[in-house]
């Protein structure tokens, strides 16, 4: 047998799909499994898998996942992690727990970073330092502030599943799991349930590292441009001192039930009382295995033709219903051995559960029967196929997400080869559908109807529920109290204070020094423009840039939304979605659907707003997205033409359905993105734009989409009005931006159809209109149903005198991933916090996440000043905050994202001379600006702005010691 550092060759296959090299390894000493694949992708990426069963509720997986990166035999710092966000050139760092796998994905541009993130992250995973101390700050401790004060629970992970388990999604899926998967691992919680987080002890936790982390059980992948060779031999030094043994991680498979079952959950609404609209259903199936590739891509393209688009007739029958508002669940899940598929509807009075779940399986039997739109199937294909071949994973390396698609198949077993390839599997499906029509019809018997393992989880709101984990927790915290001798009482109030002192004392120099990081010689000291074209056309400028697309067309239209009045501001998301859901004069919106999907890549809007560079006014646009082969450019813009020209405005019943899902999603929202909804509301009260993105994704807009519904229903005809007076205004090329991304040979061929759809749409005079800005509450208290706050504060700094210098970046970053880390995460116990400061508009804002606090995380927010003002750092500190600062100014994007991203600057004004200067800030900046950005900070203290997202009872005890006290608005 010929090794190779240690290593075995397995397979060695071409991708063609991916272009790339794929070798598969085992290490003959371990057993690891090793996968290289070789490309000329310079966003390197490296992984390392392993098989994590979940025993219990206790959330071990997870905590153990935010453990491992708090240190380790080579990196002694208290969270490597953590230095590493602060000073690496990283384009992705973090960990995932999932249901029987946590993995550890890093990547980089930079060849010598790349190295050192592997390095730090193959010491932590193989040789953490895991202390008692570790899985009291991470999971779980007891807390007292006096001998003979009550008991709490505190940890970052017990106070992020609170989180959780105020979001009925996350109850719903929790659930859902639990009764389709009941007598395998799958049943427990990965997460955590904060009632059995308590139980974990630390002998549990060591046992679990010991067990499952080890190179026998471990799956480790590179993608990239690296050296394949480099990659074996570094892997072989970190694993060659283990000795294989055996790793019983195999999760066993579910046995198939011989009925469906139906399970019923309570979840906290607040005050929705038994007739409310709030409950959810989810029916899911099991299904095959996930290790066969073929069949897992054969559902996906089933699934997408049931509910992926409005179109999809699964979807388009349960939201026409009116039975719920939207749905919940859909999809395939292949994260598991066992792959399912799930479907269901949120806002569903308790009356209709019943109505739903026969409608879904009714809906499936006819479709069974009557068949499948063809046009529909032949959408979902092209849909299907464009995406593998565009690979487009935004700001998500491409890396990580090959990695993370092949994973389910590869640790139960699968070929992680075949899993990359889609190529023949798409054609293999698409022959037989050809051969047989009714292929899809066939496989929806075989999947559900004719599949007795299913479950149905019913979610009723239940005021009650809170209250009874709250009393249950009180009750074990004074059962736990009871039971403690003085001396007890003691250890506990010991136990907390060498804690916080861990916590609060700062790495020594030597630790910090074990950390591998880059020096300024390092780093490109200029920016990378980006090529760019402006250009006028009928009166519309386009802004061209030619990058590299591989042959896709792509194009972003948007309209200056200052055309617009300001009460027409919060129809502006909706009016977005109706130009592709609503249908044309002469096709529904079934029919559009179809076309986009088998005529393009997609066509999405959206909505673009920032200050200008310099805060001189604002700019809004909203922009139609749209991609295709170029090939199908003549089907893309016959398509925009439509959309733009004739789009069917007063389809009511349609709109209606609109309106409940945009409600349904924004409910969500509060509870999923609580702190995005205070800082947005913060953003506000500083300038248009950043009133017009509360008005569109903030409170504001969820007040008016619930008062919408009712005018939908009740006097459409004003409606109506509204949105046709929005088409007449907006709908002009003289206030026109077009965007274009794409190879210079593709435009060449793609200007002159451009400049003929621009000279089909109409031309008005353009009046821009002047927006007033109704007043805020200043400090306001959003209340909600959760067991956790997100609390927010901010203000506009350059209105305290601070001018823009390009160190903000350097300063924010150190400030959020030192300070801010410790004070709200590790010490206030938030599974997050930090700041945001938006050079354009002035806005600085704090936030935290999951907080178990309120008034005491504003005074950190207060102190902030004070830190920086009193910061001393030393010069290799500087350089490592600087080097942070530059690795995100210089996020990896792919050729899409570069073009907009330089669009949007051309429209606000930032030119390559200002980014140039502001980069020459970063590298200039001195301990003197962080001194000055604390004064500055110090200045807006007692002008900012305060939103917190909580629940009423921690708003209430807030105001009883806070002496301006927040405005109290429910709004869930």
């Amino acid at each position: 047998m010929t090794t190779l550092h240690g290593f075995e060759l397995l397979r060695d296959e071409t991708i063609p799909e991916i272009s790339s090299r794929a070798r598969l390894y085992r290490h003959v000493r371990t057993g690891a499994q090793l996968l290289s694949v070789e490309n000329s992708n310079e966003n390197k990426s490296f992984g390392i898998a392993f098989k994590t069963p979940t025993p219990d509720d206790t959330g071990l997986p997870h905590i153990l996942e935010h453990s491992v990166l708090g240190g380790s035999r080579k990196y002694r710092t208290k969270e490597p992690f953590v230095t590493l966000l602060k000073t690496s050139l990283q384009t992705f760092l973090n960990a995932m727990t999932f249901d029987d796998m946590t993995i550890y994905p890093v990547a980089s541009t930079n060849l010598k970073d790349f190295w050192n993130l592997v390095d730090v992250y193959l010491d932590a995973v193989y040789y953490p330092t895991i202390t008692e101390k570790t899985l009291q700050q991470e999971g779980w401790h007891h807390e007292t502030t006096a001998a003979d004060a009550p008991l709490i629970y505190k940890g970052v992970v017990f106070n992020e599943m609170k989180g959780a388990y105020s979001t009925p999604e996350s109850v719903l899926e929790t659930a859902a799991t639990r009764a389709l998967y009941p007598d395998t691992p799958y049943a427990n919680n990965a997460g955590g349930d904060p009632a059995a987080i308590p139980d974990l002890t630390y002998a549990q936790f060591k046992t679990y590292h010991e067990t499952y982390y080890h190179p026998s059980n471990s799956f480790i992948y590179f993608y990239g441009d690296d050296d394949p060779e480099e990659r074996l031999h570094r892997i072989d030094a970190f694993i060659a001192d283990f000795e294989a043994r055996p790793v019983d991680a195999t999760l066993p498979t579910q046995p198939r039930f011989d009925a469906p079952r139906t399970h019923i959950e309570r979840y906290d609404a607040g005050e929705a009382g038994d007739d409310s609209n709030k409950g959810f259903i989810k029916v899911s199936w099991m299904l095959h295995e996930s290790t066969d590739p073929r069949k897992v891509m054969e559902l996906e393209v089933l699934a997408h033709i049931l509910v992926a688009t409005p179109a999809s007739p699964l979807r388009k029958a349960l939201i026409d219903s009116g039975l719920g508002e939207d749905l919940t669940g859909e999809g395939v899940d292949q994260f598991k051995r066992q792959v399912s598929f799930s479907v269901g509807m949120k806002g569903v009075q308790p009356g209709d559960i019943a109505e739903v779940e026969s409608l879904i399986y009714d809906t499936l039997g006819e479709l069974a029967e009557e068949g499948i739109d063809p046009a529909t199937v032949e959408a979902s294909f092209n849909t299907i196929e464009f995406a593998l071949r565009e690979k487009n994973t935004g700001r998500f390396p491409r890396g990580l997400a090959t990695f993370i698609g092949l994973l389910p198949s590869w640790i139960h077993g699968g070929d992680p080869l075949a899993s990359m390839a889609f190529e023949d599997n798409l054609k293999a499906i698409r022959e037989r559908y050809a051969a047989e029509p009714s292929y899809f019809e066939t496989l929806i018997g075989e999947y559900f109807l004719n599949n007795s393992h299913r479950s149905t989880v019913i979610l009723q709101p239940d005021p009650q529920v809170k209250a009874e984990r709250e009393a249950a927790e009180r009750a074990r915290l004074e059962r736990e109290r009871s039971g403690m001798s003085a001396a007890d009482i003691a250890r506990v109030l010991a136990d907390v204070a060498e804690l916080e002192r861990i916590q609060s004392t700062p790495d020594t120099p030597e630790a910090i020094a074990t950390i591998p990081t880059l020096t300024i010689a390092d780093l490109d000291r200029q920016i990378k423009p980006v090529p760019t074209e402006v250009m006028q056309a009928h009166g519309s400028t386009i802004v061209y840039h030619n990058l590299p697309t591989s042959g896709i067309a792509y194009v972003d239209i948007g309209f200056d939304l200052y055309a617009l009045p300001a009460k027409y501001a919060p129809y502006i998301g909706l009016f977005g979605a109706a130009l592709t859901e609503l249908g044309t004069e002469t096709q529904d919106f079934v029919q559009l659907a179809q076309r986009i999907g088998a005529k393009t890549g997609g066509i999405s809007a959206d909505m673009l707003t920032s200050t200008k560079f310099g805060g001189a006014g604002s700019i809004a646009y909203l922009f139609v997205h749209a991609k295709s082969m170029m090939a199908q450019t003549g089907d893309l813009f016959a398509i925009l033409r439509d959309l733009l020209l004739t789009i069917k405005l007063d389809n009511q019943e349609r709109f209606l359905q609109m309106v409940l899902e945009e409600k349904a999603n924004a409910e969500g929202g509060l509870l999923m993105a609580g702190h995005m909804v205070a800082v947005n509301r913060i953003g506000a009260a500083f300038s248009d734009s950043g009133w017009l993105n509360e008005q569109v994704n903030g409170v504001s807009n969820l007040l008016f989409i619930r008062a919408l519904a009712e005018r939908v229903e009740n006097d459409w005809a004003s409606v109506l009005a509204d949105l046709e007076a929005m088409r007449t205004l907006l709908i002009n090329r003289n206030a026109m931006v077009v965007n274009a991304t794409m190879s210079a040979d593709d435009w060449a061929a793609f200007a002159p159809q451009l400049h003929a759809f621009i000279a089909d749409l109409p031309a008005r005079d353009f009046v821009a209109q002047a927006w007033e800005r109704g007043a805020l509450p200043e400090r306001e208290a959003l209340t909600v149903p959760a067991q956790v706050n997100y609390v927010g504060k901010g203000a506009n700094l350059y209105t305290t005198g601070y001018q823009l210098h390009g160190s903000h970046s350097v300063i924010t970053k150190h400030m959020n991933l030192d300070y801010m880390w410790n004070k709200v995460r590790v010490q206030g116990g938030a599974y997050g916090g930090g700041s945001s400061f938006n050079p354009f508009s002035g806005v600085m804002a704090y936030y935290s996440y999951r907080d178990p606090n309120l008034v005491n995380t504003l005074a950190v927010y207060d102190a902030a000043a004070d830190y920086l003002q009193s910061l001393d750092l030393s010069a290799d500190d500087l350089e490592k905050a600087i080097i942070g600062a530059i690795g995100s100014l210089d996020a990896y994007l792919l050729p899409d994202a570069k073009g907009f991203q330089a669009t949007t600057r051309y429209l606000v004004g930032y030119t390559d001379a200002e980014r140039q200067r502001l980069r020459d800030e970063v590298f200039a900046t001195t301990l003197d600006d962080f001194k000055r950005f604390g004064a500055a900070l110090a200045q807006m203290n007692g002008a900012a702005r305060v939103v917190v997202v909580g629940s009423p009872a921690a708003a209430a005890a807030a105001n009883e010691t806070l002496a301006e006290k927040l405005v109290m608005t429910g709004v869930l």
